[in-house]
């Protein structure tokens, strides 16, 4: 069963799975005393039953475990949980483990018993990297409702704009003056908040956008 340290919210969260009660309570005193929330877990399958927490967090994952084991887990959630780092320990390390665990996606396997401070330098790499992750995917999601807000006029002069071509090119590509492209290439950048054309290419690459690159 989950617990909780009673950390804020704001806290990031290091959530432990692990079958072996003393290594579990052992990394939540550790993990507690570095300032984070712990959420520790006796099996995957509990874990799975735990919603993803709202903002940066880990995984302490053991790689050997009764019932849905950690390689099988870190498959699991390899979608959903995408932004959530996994560190592997294990009691029975060997190398074409762990090059499985790392390649798909793990940041860092540990072999116990190991000195807590590694552990504890490796949970902090992880929820860094995951705060990044969290960050990019929350500006991604700024940049599409930006878009959505653009009238399907102002996305077609938004299209030829960061194609390269010129406002008197994407008045003749759309059947209106160039004055009229101009308002509308304001707006675009009005709405898209972007400083500059540089900047506009940059979101339009950021969304996943194809200019239509006429010429």
């Amino acid at each position: 069963m989950g617990t909780t340290s009673g950390l804020p919210d704001a806290s990031p969260t290091v959530f432990v799975v692990d079958d072996d009660e003393y290594i579990r309570e052992a990394l939540e005193t550790a993990i507690e005393a570095a300032g984070w929330r712990a959420r520790t877990f006796a099996s995957a399958e509990l874990f799975l039953a735990c919603p993803p927490a709202s903002g940066a967090s880990c995984l302490v994952l053991d790689v050997n475990m009764p019932g849905l084991g950690g390689l099988d887990l870190q498959t699991t959630i390899a979608d959903e949980r995408a932004d959530m780092p996994i560190i592997f320990i294990t009691g029975f390390g060997d190398i074409p483990t762990s090059v499985q665990a790392m390649k798909a996606g793990a940041v860092e396997f540990l072999t116990k018993p190991f000195d807590e401070q590694v552990l504890l330098d490796a949970i902090r790499a992880a929820l860094e990297r995951s705060q990044r992750a969290l960050g990019d995917r929350s500006r991604l999601r700024e940049l599409r409702e930006r878009y959505a807000a653009l009238t399907s006029r102002e996305r077609e002069v938004m299209d030829g704009v960061v194609s390269g071509r010129m406002n008197k090119q994407v008045g003749g590509d759309l059947g209106i003056t160039e004055i009229t492209v101009k308002k509308h290439r304001g707006r675009v950048m009005d709405k898209m908040r972007a400083r500059s054309l540089a900047e506009l290419v940059n979101m339009s690459t950021s969304l996943g956008l194809s200019p239509s690159g006429r010429r």
